[in-house]
């Protein structure tokens, strides 16, 4: 895309952290910039920078259809996707709700991949196109209570391979956003979706208060020194879709990906025994040994 005019580009969950700070920097960068938000409000701050804010539920298949036809008309297709929008559960997984799972695979999962799915015809009649989906550390690693979050993360990261392979030969880039710590509000909704399931007693009590100590001392103890802004991600989006061959995967900031590769090298046995010396282990015995240890 390099020394071409930027085209337009749709991105979802624009109201606050990485969405919005990639809204104003592409919007600097020349990009004609729809920026989406979950609920329907006025932007000032986005409309002022030259964004064109819409209303889009990712898990409306009529909003999805609805905005990605507006686009379309107005400028022929779009250039580039940038799937950002998504929340996290945190919940073990005995405990999950049926229909929190779907929500959460429904925002995560099926809304991206439903707008990949309606911008790609026009991408391929104009060969070319970039679609950057925001994963997660999450995609590549697990840790308790998150288990449908990064369920959904773990599809992302298998489906952006597979399109890349799929649409390389229409010109059509695909890449993935790894984001580790960054400082945005993704903690106070994923701790408000634990409080609402957590137990005072049973089975997880433990767990759960360990569980909130460690998502809240990522952006107040000493882990928040290694925090980064949303706009450190923004700029890495904007590179991924301005550079003529951007990388398939970028990880934000740089301990996320030590971290990943660290879980690479490390067996499961040795990340489970990393997992119990900061999280109590459910079920474990005065040796503190699991409940059915030895099971394959």
């Amino acid at each position: 895309m390099t020394g071409e005019p930027p085209g337009a580009v749709l991105i979802t969950g624009c109201s606050t952290g990485i969405g919005r700070a990639t809204a104003f920097e592409l919007a600097s960068r020349g990009w004609e910039v729809w920026a989406t938000v979950h609920r329907p409000r006025q932007d000032a701050e986005l409309e002022a920078a030259g964004c064109r804010v819409r209303t889009l539920d990712v898990t409306s298949p009529a909003d999805v259809e609805k905005v990605v036809a507006e686009i379309e008309e107005t400028h022929g297709s779009i250039a580039a996707l940038v799937n950002n929008a998504g929340y996290g559960l945190q919940v073990p997984v005995e405990e999950m709700g049926r229909d929190d799972v779907r929500t959460q695979f429904e925002t995560n999962v099926f809304g991206p991949l439903y707008l990949t799915q309606l911008v790609l015809p026009g991408m391929r009649r104009q060969r070319k196109g970039r679609i950057v989906n925001v994963s997660s550390v999450g995609g590549r690693i697990s840790i308790p209570g998150g288990g449908a979050y990064h369920a959904t993360k773990h599809s992302i990261e298998v489906l952006s391979d597979t399109l890349r392979f799929e649409v390389a030969g229409y010109g059509i880039q695909v890449v993935v956003v790894q984001p580790g710590a960054i400082s945005t509000n993704w903690i106070n909704h994923a701790v408000s979706t634990m409080e609402e399931h957590r137990t005072r007693v049973g089975p997880y009590a433990d767990l759960y208060d360990a569980m909130e100590k460690r998502l809240v001392g990522a952006h107040t103890g000493v882990l928040r020194l290694l925090a980064r802004p949303p706009e450190a991600v923004a700029k890495v989006i904007r590179r991924s879709l301005e550079v003529p061959h951007p990388k398939t995967r970028y990880a934000v900031p740089r301990s996320a990906g030590l971290f990943m590769t660290a879980r690479r090298v490390m067996s499961d046995r040795m990340w489970d025994a990393f997992l119990r010396r900061l999280y109590p282990s459910p079920g474990a015995d005065a040796r503190g040994r699991d409940a059915g240890e030895g099971a394959s």
